[in-house]
């Protein structure tokens, strides 16, 4: 029997919930899945540059770990980009290192509840439209 995965510490979720081809509409799309863990993995190691050793320890995971999060990353996006696929950025079986919510009205993040301030593109403010970030985790 394998040994149960360990969570993957995450600095921050991703200011984007994903992305899409320029000029397709999004009905018309067929979409992929980038986790957390994924992403955070091509921000430490192409967007920081760190060594991949540094962002194990960052996410609390091995490093041969990190290399298949970081090959499944790397797929994942090649085959968004190639066959003009959406990329959602979601779940995972991760940590974040602090709570993070999401307006539901404009997506903005928070970083904790008690952060949370009136937005100017909200028509409305208070703490119902905040949506907890991976709440599956939590």
């Amino acid at each position: 029997m394998p040994r149960p995965q360990q969570q993957r510490k995450i600095f921050s979720p991703p200011l984007m919930q994903g992305f899409k081809p320029f000029g397709i509409p999004r009905k018309e799309l067929e979409t992929v899945i980038l986790k957390y863990d994924e992403f955070e993995s091509i921000r430490l190691l192409d967007y920081e540059g760190l060594m991949q050793e540094q962002a194990a320890e960052r996410m609390n995971i091995s490093r041969p770990t990190l290399t298949r999060i970081y090959e499944n990353a790397r797929k994942t996006i090649a085959e968004a980009l190639v066959t003009g696929k959406m990329i959602l950025i979601e779940g995972g079986n991760v940590e974040f290192e602090r709570t993070w919510f999401r307006c539901k009205r404009c997506y903005k993040l928070v970083d904790g509840i008690e952060n949370h301030v009136h937005c100017k593109n909200c028509s409305k403010f208070g703490h119902e439209e905040l949506m907890l970030i991976n709440t599956d985790n939590k």
